[in-house]
């Protein structure tokens, strides 16, 4: 089992991470949380990792911070969940949120996950209640602190780049539109504005 990897980042997006670890080159799924973490191209990084095994492929999936991976054991746990719908949970609340939010069983604030609808909520507040009333720590779960996130190419402004790396996470077109309101390209780092942005959505960078 791969329980982490400390290499070169040589390719990321807001959903993928491509580590060069001693030159083998592991294709990693991630949360937009982790994206928003990553140094820039080039650069070491380290994510922990969780492997999954299909009938038909092996697929790696890498993590800002062990609470984090945690928390994806925790909801690909869940009847009918699967990675894609578990990073979508964890592009859209960091760990202490999604804690809060099914210890609180806050079926709207799960909804509010892209690909979450009403009974997929419930299934996933009421299975994941039981669970992580034994995992107490994951409520005061540090946030990925925010580094760089390389988006898609076709992003062609430090304002766009931010725009489309919330987007990523989950954020919906007005939230988004709200969050960076008021800035511009103007000295600004894709980081910095990445930063600011989430602070005014309420998810402390």
């Amino acid at each position: 089992m791969i329980a982490q990897l400390r290499g070169t980042l040589v390719e990321a997006t807001p959903s993928v991470a491509v580590l060069d670890v001693s030159g083998i080159g592991f294709e990693m799924g991630i949360s937009g949380m982790t994206a928003a973490s990553l140094p820039p191209l080039g650069e070491e990084a380290r994510l922990f990792t969780r492997m999954r095994v299909g009938n038909d492929a092996v697929a790696l999936f890498g993590f800002a911070t062990p609470e984090e991976r945690t928390m994806f054991d925790r909801l690909v746990a869940v009847s009918g969940v699967g990675p894609r719908l578990a990073l979508a949970v964890l592009s859209k609340y960091t760990v202490s949120q999604v804690y809060a939010i099914v210890m609180a069983e806050d079926l709207a604030g799960m909804s509010a996950v892209s690909g979450v609808g009403k009974k997929t909520a419930q299934r996933l507040v009421l299975e994941l209640k039981g669970s992580l009333a034994n995992d107490r720590e994951l409520a005061g779960a540090p946030a990925p602190e925010v580094g760089r996130i390389p988006v898609a190419r076709a992003a062609t402004s430090p304002l766009e780049d931010a725009r489309a790396a919330l987007l990523s996470m989950g954020f919906t077109p007005q939230e988004t539109e709200l969050a960076l309101d008021g800035y511009d390209d103007d000295g600004m780092r894709v980081e910095d504005l990445l930063a600011a942005a989430l602070r005014r959505l309420g998810m402390d960078a």
